[in-house]
């Protein structure tokens, strides 16, 4: 597995007209059209390498990611990515988003879960290798696939696996249900069922976090927002208002495109003038990346310079991951639009399996190691059901509460009883 410095594409100055202008042979950071569209491509992801540049455009300068642009110093010698600590804490948080899922997909057909479910499998990598480089007081904001975001988050499997059942014992008390993941404490903002819903939301925990530092002067204050969202929200406004504004006040944030390929049944090579959503970035005056969302040590090392430009008050970064997932679009999908080859090329890059050989080929972790993991995840999903099925469903009363703020007039009647506790309320009855 290479390091990150052959895995990302990196654009960092808007484009221009003026025929006079930098070109990729003049500029390594900036690369040259390529010949075939690098979506879906079975071609190894390149990136021309060279020492930190700072980039001239209309007004300021934009910063080149450069712990990703980094050649090693020297490949005769190349020092491992990470710890044997920090790659079985990546292996352990991948597998356990790994068996979650597809325990949800048994209980989903077993009838113990409603709704649409949207599943996170073969996207393990984006989660896991941005998220765990976070600190307890940083924020995430997901969407509608966001079982995996929370887990990565911290926040326990009963509490996820509650939710997902309806019950009290929930993160959101069994009135969120897959697609509203929240956990206050936490900082995991939500999971948004409406594409781009979750970017404002993000943009404005990221202001806040500015401005407790610079207006309420709290100098330790350095928490930073992660934004998740995917490839087809990546054409709607409210993606590139707040791109504009994160980049204008510089604000502490990571833009993550989990970009699939497809959205819903859409191919995102049909729905979009240029694929490249990492090129929107530059437009906007912050860096754009793309890296291979199939490793997650390539993500992780993106993700450390992303973040860690964020925390320091260099402002935004767009990264864009380019990823699979291995299930339809939710469980309702029978998913018979994608290609079985295309399925079969990403499944065949399963970073599960990618993690699990680079930890064994460089003595980071044994095959009982990694066996001994599997076997605890098992155990916590397992536990997880357990506690979820014994878990009490929510009384009639709980069933408007959060919906307003002041309930009264509509939720509270006269003897101040929720007027959903009357027996005829769901008759339509019920003087409301």
């Amino acid at each position: 597995m290479n390091s990150a410095s052959c895995a990302a594409k990196i654009s960092t100055q808007p484009f221009s007209l003026n025929p006079s202008s930098p070109t990729s042979h003049d500029n390594p950071l900036v690369s040259p059209k390529p010949t075939s569209l690098f979506l879906g491509s079975t071609r190894k992801l390149r990136l021309s390498s060279s020492s930190k540049l700072n980039l001239r455009r209309r007004s300021g300068t934009v910063f080149a990611v450069s712990d990703v642009v980094k050649q090693k110093k020297s490949k005769s010698t190349p020092s491992l990515l990470i710890t044997k600590e920090e790659g079985l804490e990546l292996y352990e948080d991948m597998i356990l988003g790994r068996a979650f899922e597809d325990m949800c997909a048994q209980m989903y057909y077993r009838g113990k879960m409603f709704g649409f479910v949207h599943l996170y499998n073969g996207q393990e990598a984006v989660s896991t290798g941005f998220i765990k480089l976070l600190k307890q007081q940083d924020s995430v904001v997901s969407t509608y696939r966001d079982h995996v975001h929370a887990l990565s988050k911290g926040v326990p499997a009963r509490a996820v696996m509650s939710e997902l059942f309806g019950k009290t014992t929930g993160c959101c008390r069994g009135q969120g249900g897959s697609m509203h993941m929240f956990s206050r404490e936490h900082n995991l903002l939500g999971g948004f069922a409406f594409i781009g819903e979750g970017i404002p939301v993000a943009t404005g925990a990221a202001f806040t976090s500015k401005y407790k530092r610079e207006a309420l002067k709290e100098a330790d204050c350095d928490h930073v927002t992660l934004a998740f969202f995917g490839d087809g929200t990546c054409n709607n406004g409210q993606f590139f208002e707040c791109l504009n504004m994160a980049a204008l006040w510089k604000l502490p944030i990571v833009f993550v495109v989990e970009n699939n390929l497809w959205a819903i049944g859409m191919s995102h090579l049909r729905a979009t003038s240029d694929p490249q959503i990492y090129k929107k970035g530059p437009a906007f005056g912050m860096p754009g990346i793309h890296v291979d969302g199939m490793d997650v040590l390539k993500v992780r090392e993106v993700a450390k310079e992303a973040i860690g430009r964020a925390r320091r008050g260099e402002g935004p970064t767009l990264v864009e991951c380019e990823t699979y997932r291995f299930r339809g679009h939710s469980l309702a999908d029978p998913d018979e639009l994608r290609d079985p080859a295309e399925k079969a090329h990403y499944a065949a890059r399963d970073p599960i399996t990618a993690l699990k050989k680079y930890l064994i080929e460089n003595s980071l972790a044994s095959e009982a190691d990694l066996k001994a993991i599997d076997k605890k995840i098992d155990e916590v999903v397992e536990d997880a059901v357990e506690f979820a099925d014994e878990s009490p469903i929510p009384s009639r009363s709980q069933l408007l509460e959060n919906v307003f703020a002041d309930p009264k007039g509509f939720g509270i009647g006269p003897d101040g009883r929720y007027r959903c506790e009357d027996p005829k309320f769901t008759e339509g009855t019920a003087h409301v």
